[in-house]
């Protein structure tokens, strides 16, 4: 497939063109953002690191995720991407960073609909930037997991945009 046709390729060109290095930070995609992007090669030039993390003890012990932060907002919320995307910039050589946290599915968790993911774009520079947002997808749980993960990546491109812009949340 070419760049036109495959937008995960288009973000890998992407990253390479603006000399962005990310890591990734996943939870509900288990990694999905990474495979996607290994699958072309040069990925090694824009790819630092990439961290699942399924349990709120991981997101506290590698992260640093606040553990007040997901007893007032829960695990699926804006706040505790916030939170893992920061975690994962101070901890990675990385310039950007995509965060992901919700629940794919196939049952509602803790009264969030399978389906919800909240997302954290965030940017090295001073200040660090980041900003968020949650969507819902449909579909089973392997096509949420999937599709966020797509979401994620190239939704990178239009928050880059805005960072260079000088928006910072």
């Amino acid at each position: 497939m070419n760049m036109a046709t495959d937008p995960v390729l288009a973000v890998l060109g992407y990253l390479k063109d603006h000399h962005l290095v990310l890591t990734t930070a996943e939870s509900c995609t288990a990694g999905c953002m990474v495979a996607l992007l290994a699958a072309f090669p040069g990925t090694g030039e824009v790819l630092e690191s990439g961290y699942v993390v399924y349990s709120p003890s991981a997101k506290k012990r590698l992260l640093g995720v606040n553990a007040q932060t997901i007893e007032r907002y829960g695990l699926t919320s804006e706040p505790v991407a916030w939170e893992m995307a920061l975690g994962a910039l101070k901890d990675s050589d990385a310039n950007v960073v995509i965060a992901t946290t919700g629940v794919a599915g196939p049952s509602p968790t803790s009264g969030v609909l399978p389906g919800t993911l909240c997302f954290a774009w965030a940017f090295a520079g001073e200040p660090i930037a980041v900003f968020t947002r949650t969507q819902r997808f449909f579909g089973e749980r392997a096509q949420v997991m999937h599709d966020g993960a797509v979401y994620g990546l190239t939704r990178l491109m239009h928050y880059h945009e805005r960072w260079l812009r000088g928006e910072r949340a």
